[in-house]
């Protein structure tokens, strides 16, 4: 298929809202959010959900979709901060190398607790990153797993957090394409992207297809895809933008607007 045709989406579940029901005029590529950015620059799609810090890095070069994010408005149950100590006793942090917003956020968040720990990549496995370090970051669908199996680890959930700081909602991740794509292309996979996202939130049918699925792909019990859904969203409306924002000045230092595509 033509890559003009082609949509990145996040191999996570926090993108099956958007991605169930899309048409057969898209084709879909599913990676991990750091991948997506890549793809996107290289042309390889036409328009993903990439790490809000990866477009702050590379702004000159991209567009945002309106309406449509990965964020939350309070917890998101997906970014979480796994410790064996208290956060005063957190000398160094392992960071996966998957989401390059969340690693930002931790460490922003954990300076407003007062504290500065000394980040450590390494692959996203909670029990080598808490034998090499006092704390670890997971996110997505490990981040889920992890804390259904040791919810006493759990120290911090990063979309509260956010909430807790600035009062207002967090947006992780952001629908981008290169600012040269054409507008046309660009409207019409934001239009099908978002009906989906509407009709999760009002038809019925459509969300319990989406549980389904989710729930069948993914391993989770049916009452913690439920849960999560309530938890994540895919609409980005003022205060999510306002969050966003917020987040791109204050821990990504970016002081340009962002690029919105207008429709």
């Amino acid at each position: 298929m033509n890559w003009n045709r082609v949509l990145g989406r996040v191999s996570f579940v926090n993108c099956d809202p958007l991605f169930h029901g899309i048409s057969d005029n898209w084709g879909v590529l599913p990676a991990p959010p750091s991948w997506l950015t890549g793809h996107v620059l290289k042309k390889d799609c036409l328009v993903a959900p990439i790490p809000t810090a990866a477009y702050a890095e590379h702004h000159s070069d991209l567009i945002l979709l309106p309406d449509i994010c990965i964020g939350s408005d309070g917890e998101v149950g997906s970014v979480l901060l796994f410790s064996n100590k208290d956060l005063s006793d957190i000398k160094d942090i392992a960071l996966p190398t998957d989401s390059s917003t969340s690693t930002k956020l931790v460490m922003y968040v954990l300076e407003k607790h007062g504290i500065t720990p000394n980040p450590i990549e390494m692959g996203p496995d909670l029990s080598h990153m808490l034998d090499i370090c006092d704390a670890a970051l997971l996110i997505g669908d490990r981040a889920l797993d992890e804390a259904n199996r040791f919810p006493e680890l759990v120290k911090l959930d990063l979309g509260s957090e956010w909430k807790r700081i600035t009062g207002l909602p967090m947006v992780f991740a952001v629908f981008a394409a290169l600012n040269t794509e054409d507008k046309h292309m660009l409207n019409m996979a934001h239009n099908e992207l978002l009906d989906n996202a509407i009709k999760f939130k009002q038809d019925m049918n459509y969300k319990q297809s989406v549980i389904d699925y989710t729930t069948s792909r993914s391993g989770f019990n049916r009452e913690r895809v439920l849960k999560y859904f309530g938890e994540v969203t895919n609409i980005l409306d003022n205060n999510h933008r306002k969050g966003l924002e917020l987040f791109l000045k204050n821990v990504c230092n970016l002081s340009e607007p962002v690029n919105w595509l207008e429709k």
